[in-house]
């Protein structure tokens, strides 16, 4: 199962956060959002399909997330958990800890926004740019 989230850049994308990744529905960010990759997303938590929260709920999921932007593909593996909750309107957030709120997509990921290529920030600094998260369990 595939689901892909499409998303826009923003002047202050910092993305050095060393424990999370984040995208957004919001449209303005500050600096303060150092694991934020992402603004104006066309999903959050609460709109994902209830199929895939089925799959996101379920501890023995493997989960594979993608994050492309122009030629550029940043691929982070996580987990999925039985407690998820899955639903902020606005946020979506994957961890890699196991800590668990409204936001929190997966857990015990094993990439955090600080290791996006400094590349693709860049590119992300840029409103215009476009991208896409993408979620997929097998």
């Amino acid at each position: 199962m595939r689901f892909e989230i499409q998303f826009s850049g923003h002047e202050n994308i910092r993305s050095n956060h060393q424990k999370t990744i984040e995208i957004t529905k919001e449209s303005h960010l500050t600096p303060q959002g150092d694991c934020i990759v992402g603004v104006n997303a066309s999903a959050s938590c609460a709109d994902l399909p209830r199929e895939l929260k089925d799959k996101l709920k379920n501890s023995d999921s493997k989960i594979t997330f993608s994050i492309s932007v122009e030629n550029y593909e940043f691929i982070i593996k996580g987990n999925g958990h039985q407690d998820l909750i899955l639903t902020h309107e606005e946020d979506i957030v994957i961890r890699k800890s196991d800590f668990i709120c409204p936001r929190t997509l997966a857990v015990k990921c094993d990439k955090a926004s600080d290791l996006l290529p400094r590349e693709m920030v860049e590119l992300l600094r840029n409103p215009n740019t476009k991208g896409v998260f993408s979620i997929t369990i097998d």
